[in-house]
């Protein structure tokens, strides 16, 4: 070989590994959003890298386990979403009152956000037997005009997955599929939102869309009912987490019909009046009328119940002897003071200025009542 060819070649390799150099290193440059040494940047890291960073950061987001029904869509997987899309999944039940106070943040996220790539996912997971009910949840996702989709977790698969422990609780996935945020619980509704943002603004980084798109937040104001002042527990009637309950007869007197004898509870205990029959979940009025009395302290009172025969229960409110007033009466508390439970869901029977203590006494008129739980704001 001539040196002239030996040159030739020599000068083609270095060529090539200019031009290698080069184009490796535009891979890995700042780009630049406008003129200026001090304007924002955006880095633009190979897809490795960005992984590697967040694998020891984040965990990774778990797959919807053998799901009992979607309601709002087909059924999905959370893997068949991931490179695609940003995801909030939200653990709840739709007798949980917290839950419910958390839903029309979720609304208004999934209107403000789903056309930039946000998905929310709507776990429900039942607290009690009632909630596993396909044509129970779906009567409750239509009632407060849930429109993403939800699905059914009613075995607690999903819920173990995740290892959760509460309802409300929220867990953002970003484009990569890692849990970068997690919330326990109602309020953190602004940080939730701009966590939300940044996930959608690494969507359109990642994808290759809009990456100067500027998001507005939903203006909705943070209408968080906290439980200032409030001294009551959440009091459950079922033997499983009775604690409660003042003047048990015996324990001999769960899963069978007892009599109890009308007499007024110490605070943050109740009493039942009546034939009473105390399963796992509830406590059922057996036959005729009775009554249930609660000392509390706190601003509103809310029951979840139903009733045991599916006819039409009738309960009458009183606080500290009398009818209750207009200004304590409770959303579904009517003029003359009574409630009409037509099915298994949370009930609100008093509400109150400020939290105070008072006797409370629901007098059952008509049908058979299944108390499950009082909750308190």
């Amino acid at each position: 070989m001539s040196n002239k060819t030996s040159q030739t070649i020599i000068a083609v390799l270095v060529s090539l590994c200019i031009i290698a150099a080069v184009i490796y290193l535009e891979k890995g440059r700042v780009r630049s959003t406008g003129a200026g040494a001090n304007d924002s940047t955006i880095v633009l890291k190979t897809e490795g890298e960005r992984i590697a960073e967040k694998n020891g950061k984040y965990g990774r987001a778990k797959e919807i386990s053998t799901p009992d029904g979607f309601i709002n869509s087909e059924p999905f997987s959370i893997t068949g979403l991931i490179g695609k899309k940003v995801i909030l999944v939200d653990f709840w039940t739709y007798s949980c009152i917290n839950c419910q106070r958390t839903l029309p943040y979720l609304n208004s996220w999934h209107k403000a956000y789903e056309d930039d790539g946000l998905v929310i996912i709507g776990i429900h997971t039942p607290e009690f037997e009632f909630e596993k009910d396909y044509d129970n949840v779906k009567s409750a996702v239509q009632k407060y005009e849930v429109e993403y989709p939800v699905v059914l977790d009613n075995d607690f698969s999903t819920w173990r997955a995740y290892n959760n422990r509460y309802w409300p609780r929220k867990y953002l996935i970003d484009i990569d599929g890692f849990i970068v945020y997690d919330h326990i619980g109602e309020g953190a509704y602004e940080e939730t939102e701009k966590r939300i943002q940044e996930a959608l603004r690494e969507r359109a980084v990642v994808l290759g869309e809009d990456e100067d798109r500027i998001f507005s937040d939903t203006g909705k104001s943070e209408d968080v009912v906290l439980n200032n002042g409030v001294k009551t527990p959440e009091i459950y009637f079922g033997f499983s987490r009775i604690e409660y309950l003042s003047n048990l007869p015996s324990d001999d007197c769960f899963r069978r019909v007892c009599r109890y004898k009308l007499s007024e509870p110490p605070l943050n205990r109740f009493s039942l009046s009546g034939d009473w029959i105390i399963g796992s979940e509830s406590a059922t009025l057996s036959s005729g009328t009775g009554t249930i009395s609660l000392y509390f302290l706190a601003k509103e009172v809310n029951m979840v119940a139903g009733s045991s025969l599916d006819d039409e229960v009738k309960v009458k409110i009183y606080i500290d002897g009398s009818l209750i007033s207009e200004s304590n009466r409770g959303l579904n508390v009517s003029e003359d003071g009574v409630i009409t439970i037509k099915s298994h869901d949370l009930y609100n029977l008093v509400k109150l200025q400020k939290s105070e203590s008072h006797m409370l006494k629901i007098e059952v008129i008509e049908g058979s009542l299944e108390a499950f739980t009082f909750t308190f704001g």
